[in-house]
């Protein structure tokens, strides 16, 4: 069984893998991402509510810039990991190389690049700054701070500035797999909090929500949250927590965060108000709260996390498929990659042919259809007529007996009939190359393998429209060749044909193009 520090090391890991390629959780369009399946802790709250002192009485480090106004203009994802010893440290994910051990310089950090992403305007952005804090003095834990809420903008800010900031927490604690700590401060009223109020909104139930509360040190003498704390003036289905911060002066005088956390517990246990919830207050029973509940949500949807990640990676596998392997850089292993792509598009190419895919059978229109069509239109009725045939035989026989064939205008007939057939036999030949470079146009189209070298799809239709073009021209003059050698060659049979085709030589009302390719035929 996974212990709960490799558990929640393991979903940071994982988080800080989604913001390296771009899912950084908190978009309108998160529904499939990644980081949104993952369980995560949103800090909630209005300004001055004291959420930066919770957080930093959980780390025990004094680490987060402070100013008035907007000082959180970033989400802050705060990776906590507890170690067995040694000195304290932080990293942060956009600088993995360096290892801060100076809070102080930590501070500076995150106000840097804050301002790298948002300038120094007072602007906010939803990309988040990763840090990471190794002690022997946390929990494994890992918390979201987000901005705090507001209600008016100040000098500086945009107007929508109040409306952006609600839909940047509402875009994270929306989500299902979100806790959500909501941090209110005790000198006032409960029901005007900005915290508790989002968290009604999206979690009605409060089965996600921690309710927090700060400054219990500062309510009015007299009066006291023991109501709240024990659940009664605004019930959730999670403990209150109380926490005591560090007051200003102590932060004047740089109390450390351990002096305080001995303050804060002192406090709690000889308060006459809460000495009896005692055990159940302060920043050290929230961390240790927040990280066995973390510990078990992940437990809980380990199964739908490791299915978005399978079905992430395969749709990724998927990708790369069509994208195809990587190419070698030296010239041997860059040649076998074009001769397997140009195989590829052979493959294609035939299979169009073949008639796997459609566009081959236009080829055998061409015969079926076309040639037989353009053969019928053959002037043959006009060249065959009776008075040309009379002509023709009398310029190249003279007057004959009749008993002898004339058989010279026989072949000069025969001849200039047969010479008609070239023009369709050409256009033949072009319908055919048309239909040839579409097949070529489909082929390089319909190849996977090309898709991701366009300059090398138009190399391989260039040089086989380059290769059509001279297997063109070589056509033409094959059947322009075929009818010369049929009109060239005309046999003793073909002769005795004439006079004895049947019935369609027979009946004048057979045109004389049917007759003729009839005697051509046979």
């Amino acid at each position: 069984m996974a212990t709960m520090g490799s558990l929640i090391g393991l979903v940071n890991r994982i988080q800080r893998a989604c913001t390296v390629l771009g899912d950084h959780g908190g978009g309108a369009g998160g529904e499939g991402s990644l980081w949104e399946a993952l369980p995560s802790v949103a800090v909630v709250g209005g300004q001055s509510s004291g959420k930066s002192s919770v957080l930093e009485s959980i780390v025990g480090r004094d680490f987060l810039p402070r100013g008035s106004g907007i000082v959180t203009r970033r989400p802050l994802v705060l990776q906590l990991h507890k170690t067995d010893g040694g000195h304290e440290y932080a990293e942060f994910l956009h600088a993995p190389r360096k290892r801060f051990t100076d809070f102080a310089a930590v501070r500076k950090e995150i106000a840097d690049e804050t301002d790298r992403i948002t300038g120094k305007t007072k602007a906010i952005s939803n990309v988040p700054i990763h840090l990471s804090i190794y002690s022997p003095h946390v929990v494994n834990l890992t918390l979201i701070d987000l901005p705090g809420l507001t209600k008016v903008a100040v000098e500086g800010q945009a107007e929508s500035i109040v409306q952006d900031i609600e839909n940047m927490v509402r875009s994270y604690v929306d989500k299902p797999n979100c806790i959500i700590l909501a941090i209110s401060p005790a000198n006032q009223d409960i029901a005007t909090s900005d915290a508790i109020k989002l968290a009604r909104d999206v979690d009605p139930s409060g089965d996600r929500t921690f309710g927090v509360l700060t400054k219990l040190d500062l309510m009015d003498k007299g009066t006291n949250a023991v109501d709240v704390l024990e659940g009664r003036q605004y019930r959730l289905q999670h403990p209150w927590v109380g926490i005591v911060n560090r007051s200003q002066a102590d932060i004047n005088k740089n109390v450390d965060m351990l002096s305080a956390r001995r303050k804060e517990k002192e406090y709690f246990e000889s308060s006459p108000e809460y000495g009896h919830l005692a055990h159940k207050m302060g920043a050290e029973y929230l961390a240790k709260l927040l990280s066995q509940h973390l510990e078990a949500v992940i437990r809980a949807k380990i199964p739908s996390i490791i299915a978005m990640i399978n079905k992430t990676n395969d749709e990724i596998e998927a990708q790369l498929d069509k994208l195809g392997r990587p190419i070698g850089g030296d010239a041997g292993a860059q040649l076998y990659t074009i001769l397997d792509m140009c195989r590829a598009f052979d493959r294609v190419f035939k299979e169009h042919l073949d008639g796997g895919r459609p566009g081959g059978d236009r080829i055998y229109g061409v015969f079926d259809n076309q040639l037989p069509a353009a053969l019928k239109k053959l002037p043959f009725d006009r060249h065959l007529s009776m008075q040309n045939v009379r002509k023709v035989i009398s310029e190249a026989d003279g007057y004959q007996p009749h008993l002898i064939a004339p058989e010279q205008g026989y072949r000069r007939l025969i001849d200039s009939s047969l010479s008609y057939f070239k023009g369709p036999a050409e256009a033949s030949v072009d319908a055919v190359h048309l239909v040839l470079k579409e097949l070529v146009r489909r082929s390089i189209a319909a190849t996977e393998e090309l898709k991701r070298f366009p300059t090398l799809q138009s190399d391989i239709a260039a040089a086989a429209n380059e290769s059509l073009e001279r297997f063109r021209e070589d056509g033409r003059k094959t059947v322009l060749r075929l009818v010369e050698m049929e009109a060239s060659y005309l046999t003793v049979e073909f002769f005795r044909k004439l006079p004895t085709e049947p019935e369609k030589a027979a009946d004048k009302n057979t045109p004389v193009s049917d007759r003729i390719e009839c005697v051509i035929l046979y």
